[in-house]
């Protein structure tokens, strides 16, 4: 199983997570490729080698070049991940992106800034630049729901409906680069499972549009859910709100390096010099070291005996198109010797607060209870089977290498056995006869 493991002691940001990915095989080609195809003018990314407190670490860099930037015959590159004190206040609400917050706060750079590339995209526009991409449908449907996250959790924030919120900087053409490119390149590298360690949020103020907040800033609060961070005592915002979101999103738990066996490992730098510790993200790119593989999960449960037994149905398909990784119910007997149903959902740890709520939307339920715990899965992969009647796919188990358990897809059991006109269990029975004489 392959493992992909984020080590946020320094905090991360987009383009720190990114240069991390090329840094650890991501060929930067196909990632210009991937991003090429957003049709969007007037820039260009690059990558290159720096050093980061005695650390040598990939920078990405996207450099935007404007009719006016072009005729004064310079550029701009993204500024400083991690110096986070979220750019260009204006008077009208909108999501943040990883820069600073005020122009009275002093840039750690000295590039030229145009307004140019920071317009006002739109929700849908942006849904429209992505669905137009080279991505892949699930990578495109990932990239939407990155934006739409982001842009809800601004507008809780600030007490407004999605959408009047104004998708200034999280719009902008760095914010747009930096989930996108990340969404590809986290594709690209296909890991089974993906842990990331604590967060280094930082520490000290940050100056927005709103007024001075403390670290971490409100946007990233809110993405971060329960996911566990710290502050190392660095008086600067390292964690930033797209850092936030594509971590948590993309987690399948929080906690130490996984037993492991390392074949990469990539460092990304942000533009902060910090004299205590490299501005870097690391990943490590491995294979488990044991056939199981732990992962931190939430357990949710409820009991309901006062609601129609029909919308039990809806419910577990919402929960489950919701990211909830199991739904199960159970009979129980309740107070005053009520029949109930015993509701239980295991989910991501950071995704556990969004099914709450619909737990508490969608049934009479006035009150849920929850735990973290640890779950070992084996490894699993899907293999094509040529059967009589044509491909059945086989979920495939292993432990230590092993093939402890292999299983025909039902759904396409019953495809075939449509199409054949046969008894479902005769086909399963072909299924299963064609994997034990596979070759």
């Amino acid at each position: 199983m392959k493992i992909l493991y984020f080590d946020c002691f320094a905090g991360a940001a987009g383009d720190m997570i990114l240069g991390a990915l090329l840094d650890a095989g991501v060929p930067l080609d196909a990632l210009k490729a991937a991003l090429g195809s957003l049709a969007i003018d007037d820039w260009e990314i690059s990558a290159d080698r720096v050093l980061k407190t005695g650390v040598t670490a990939t920078k990405f860099r996207l450099h935007e070049r404007s009719a006016t930037a072009a005729a004064a015959g310079g550029a701009h590159t993204h500024e400083p991940s991690g110096a986070q004190a979220h750019r260009h206040a204006h008077a009208h609400d909108h999501a943040h992106h990883d820069h600073p917050h005020t122009h009275d706060h002093a840039h750690d750079h000295d590039h030229p800034h145009h307004h140019g590339s920071h317009a006002h995209r739109t929700l849908p526009d942006i849904h429209a630049l992505i669905d137009g991409s080279a991505l892949s449908a699930a990578g495109k449907a990932r990239a939407r729901a990155l934006f739409d996250r982001l842009a809800e959790a601004e507008a809780a924030i600030h007490g407004m409906p999605v959408s009047a919120v104004h998708l200034h900087e999280v719009g902008a053409l760095d914010s747009i680069i930096d989930i996108v490119g990340c969404v590809f390149a986290l594709e690209w590298i296909n890991a089974d499972c993906i842990i990331v360690s604590p967060m280094n949020v930082g520490g000290g103020m940050v100056h927005s549009a709103h007024g001075v907040f403390p670290v971490p800033a409100p946007a990233t609060l809110r993405l971060l859910g329960d996911a566990p961070i710290y502050s190392s005592g660095i008086q600067k915002e390292l964690l930033t709100p797209t850092g936030a979101l594509i971590l948590t999103a993309y987690a399948n738990g929080f906690g130490p390096v996984p037993p492991m066996r390392v074949s990469a490992v990539g460092y990304g730098a942000g533009d902060r010099e910090l004299p205590e510790t490299p501005n870097v993200v690391r990943v490590l790119i491995g294979e488990a070291d044991e056939a199981q593989s732990a992962m931190e999960v939430s357990v949710v449960e409820c009991e309901i005996d006062d609601m129609n037994p029909q919308l039990f149905g809806p419910l577990m398909d919402r929960l489950y198109a919701a990211g909830a990784l199991e739904v199960f119910y159970a009979p129980v007997q309740m107070k005053k010797n009520r029949p109930g149903t015993l509701v239980t959902l295991v989910t991501r740890p950071h995704e556990r607060a969004a099914l709450t709520d619909l737990l508490f939307r969608e049934t009479t339920t006035i009150g849920v209870r929850y735990q973290r715990m640890q779950r070992e899965c084996l490894e699993r992969e899907t293999v094509r089977v040529e059967t009589p009647v044509g491909v059945v796919r086989f979920k495939v188990a292993r432990r230590d290498g092993r093939v402890v358990n292999a299983q025909p897809e039902f759904d396409d059991l019953a495809a075939r056995a449509g199409e054949r006109g046969l008894a479902i269990k005769d086909v399963q029975a072909q299924a299963l006869a064609a994997w034990a004489s596979r070759g």
